[in-house]
């Protein structure tokens, strides 16, 4: 939620964050017009209920006086439907401009930016040295602003729907009959690779001083609407039929509620915590992308960073969340790309937001396997944390970032450190004391 302080003192920020997310001037417009409107009735309660309190002190004075208090008792009755009357018509007023409050976005930072497109979101930088296919080597470098440093193969790499297939890792067919499209089972030494990832994520963060949870994997609607936009993700969660529970759809959620409507003392700050859960998407907007395989599925495993800290501080702690990611793929061994979110694809939470893209050399792109944002005060004023300060309470900032989600590495190691002949996969260093080998084959 925005600042609504903020908004009435300075309302062309707002416009003009809208302009730049591609946002109507209506939202805004529809703002004003209620919140015009409320503080009229506001006015008009406040000064009824004194001319209410006159009237019982005119009341007393006759009283004592002798004096017939009949008509003036009259004027208090009639002065007292009006009041429920006004204030009343003060709820729905109120009711309807907090919903819309609700749906205003966050001010995009100044750094973001203005665009729209995934095909417009700025290159940053590169980092590793990839294995491209000859005949993708003028898309690899395009995408990398031509500093992408690469090794030309003479061969397209399987690909993990075919190598999976193969290597006999992942059964498709059956999870498709038990649950339908998008799910999976995960076989053997590829099932051993997930937690092996998994816990070496949880150490890597572990040892840079997060705080490691495993949240609930369900959230009411109260604290997922307070969490995130619900709606705009609403159908992009699962319903628990007759119950007041979401599946969560990443950890970041029940982490960011799991303080709501505390007051943090300063040296609490900054709180950092790392996330691991399985995470449940229906993936509504993504009919005909990636229906085979297990890049884009249904439910996955992955550890996430979270950190609440003081405003001033936000920019720099979403470098380091970034700066871990990077770390983490790097560790790994795998090539990628960091892009800076364009104004027209942030999410209405987001002040700005990197991801992190990998090399996927079979498919010839990268493709993304980390998010990182900054959601300024957007998500904790929803949520109410704050922190003291001299000046009296003020709202934290909240970051997040994937560290590691499963399923997508697990493609990206398949598809990078398979040998020529789609026989055996190499398991990258780090993971090998985790998994306790150090290759998966038939």
């Amino acid at each position: 939620m925005i600042d609504v302080k903020l908004l009435r003192e300075k309302p062309e920020l707002f416009y003009s964050s809208c302009e730049a997310r591609g946002f109507g001037k209506d939202l805004l417009d529809k703002f004003f017009i209620l919140d015009r409107k409320w503080r009229e009735l506001l006015k008009q309660v406040n000064d009824l209920k004194h001319e209410k309190n006159e009237l019982s002190m005119r009341i007393s004075r006759m009283v004592k006086e002798g004096k017939d208090v009949a008509p003036v008792k009259e004027d208090v009755v009639k002065t007292s439907a009006l009041i429920e009357s006004n204030e009343a018509e003060l709820k729905i007023v109120e009711a309807e401009r907090d919903q819309i409050l609700k749906q205003i976005p966050n001010l995009i930072d100044e750094s973001v930016p203005i665009c729209k497109g995934d095909e417009n979101n700025p290159f940053m930088k590169f980092n590793g040295m990839a294995s491209v296919y000859g005949e993708d080597v003028e898309a690899f470098l395009k995408a990398t602003n031509g500093v992408g440093k690469y090794n030309v193969i003479d061969y397209r790499p399987m690909s993990h729907v075919d190598l999976q297939e193969k290597l006999g890792l992942v059964d498709l067919e059956t999870a498709g009959r038990v649950a339908g499209s998008r799910f999976y089972y995960l076989k053997g030494r590829l099932f051993k690779l997930e937690l092996a990832l998994i816990n070496y994520g949880v150490d890597f963060l572990s040892d840079r001083g997060f705080n490691v949870v495993e949240p609930p994997l369900m959230m009411n609607y109260e604290s997922m609407s307070k969490a995130t936009d619900m709606e705009t993700f609403r159908e992009s969660l699962y319903k628990i039929e007759g119950e007041d529970l979401y599946l969560i759809s990443t950890s970041e959620h029940p982490i960011a509620a799991m303080i709501s409507n505390e007051i943090l003392a300063p040296q609490d700050l900054p709180l950092r915590i790392a996330g691991f859960s399985p995470c449940f998407r229906k993936e509504a907007g993504a009919h005909g992308k990636d229906t085979k395989g297990i890049f884009r599925v249904h439910n996955f495993n992955k550890v996430e960073q979270f950190i609440f800290c003081e405003p001033e501080k936000s920019r720099d702690f979403h470098e380091e969340l970034l700066r871990n990611s990077e770390q983490l793929i790097q560790s790994l061994g795998l090539s990628y790309r960091v892009i800076n979110f364009c104004s027209g694809e942030l999410s209405v939470l987001n002040s700005k937001k990197y991801d992190i893209e990998a090399w996927f050399p079979s498919q010839g792109r990268f493709r993304e396997v980390v998010s990182a944002s900054n959601n300024t005060d957007y998500q904790a004023r929803s949520l109410n944390i704050r922190y003291r300060t001299s000046d009296g309470h003020k709202f934290v900032h909240t970051l997040n970032s994937t560290a590691l989600a499963t399923t997508r590495i697990l493609v990206a190691i398949m598809e990078n450190f398979q040998n020529r002949e789609g026989t055996e996969i190499k398991v990258p260093e780090p993971l090998v004391p985790y998994a306790g080998f150090d290759t998966i084959s038939s």
